[in-house]
């Protein structure tokens, strides 16, 4: 009895230690998942997806994953090139394309890249005028991707896009820029009246041209106004007659006399 309660402590042991041999040898790794094994300090090539066995103790499986990573850059305060003060945030877009450079290139390269997307957002916004901050966001978008992504390409990191979101001016800033929206408002009010204006004097000039070869139609002009004023308002009106319109009557008369 004194000799089978060890042996059975033993088997407990080795079962023990077997059970842990063999979950540290089998790995699962998901569909958008990869495996750098790194056995006795080296790299060996990429596992996975699906069912890993690695070799316990020698072997170091270190998991990356593949999914693209949103990752926001925080406010960054930034001097344009025309000396104006603005805080800038954006949202970065990468993945790593290659685990193994991603892993022993760069101590981390969640942090590694985030850096290099403040100091480029610093670097390329504050080599642009504000007017371009506000209007072009897309070149400044693209600039921003392809200088970041050089960066990221020895680490095995590929960025796919970087979205300026915010610019927050100074309070005196926005006011100029409402200033100066108002007053093209204004301009574009005045050019608006002026060239109805000018149409307006060009078609009163035409119509004069017309009456001063036909003086009839002046006449005409008087009887279709006075048509018109008798149908909105029914009272005595007292109208002008053309003196070509009584020019008989008057030499007749001197005839007689």
């Amino acid at each position: 009895m004194g000799i089978l309660q060890p042996t059975l402590m033993t088997l407990v042991f080795f079962v023990i230690i077997g059970f842990y041999i063999l979950s540290s040898a089998i790995k699962i790794l998901k569909e958008y998942e990869r495996g750098v094994v790194f056995r006795l300090g080296r790299t060996i090539p990429v596992k996975g997806p699906g069912l890993v066995l690695i070799w316990p103790i020698i072997d170091k499986l270190v998991k990356v994953s593949l999914r693209t990573v949103t990752m926001d850059v925080p406010p960054q305060d930034i001097i344009t090139r025309d000396n104006i003060t603005v805080k800038v945030n954006a949202v970065l877009y990468f993945r790593p394309v290659d685990p193994i450079r991603a892993i022993t290139e760069v101590e981390d390269f969640y942090y590694a890249t985030s850096q290099i997307a403040q100091t480029t957002l610093r670097s390329i916004l504050g080599q642009s005028q504000l007017d371009d901050l506000l209007t072009n966001r897309e070149q400044l978008n693209a600039d921003l991707q392809k200088v970041i992504d050089t960066q990221t390409e020895p680490w095995g990191v590929k960025v796919s896009a970087v979205e300026v979101k915010n610019v927050d001016l100074p309070q005196e800033m926005l006011r100029a820029i409402a200033k100066q929206a108002e007053a093209e408002r204004e301009r574009r009010a005045k050019v608006i009246h002026a060239e109805g204006e000018f149409q307006a004097s060009q078609k009163l000039a035409d119509a004069a041209k017309i009456i001063s070869s036909q003086p009839a139609t002046l006449q005409l002009r008087f009887l279709q106004t006075l048509t018109e004023i008798a149908t909105e308002k029914n009272s005595t009106i007292i109208f002008p007659v053309p003196i070509d319109l009584i020019a008989p009557f008057l030499r007749a008369r001197e005839k007689t006399d």
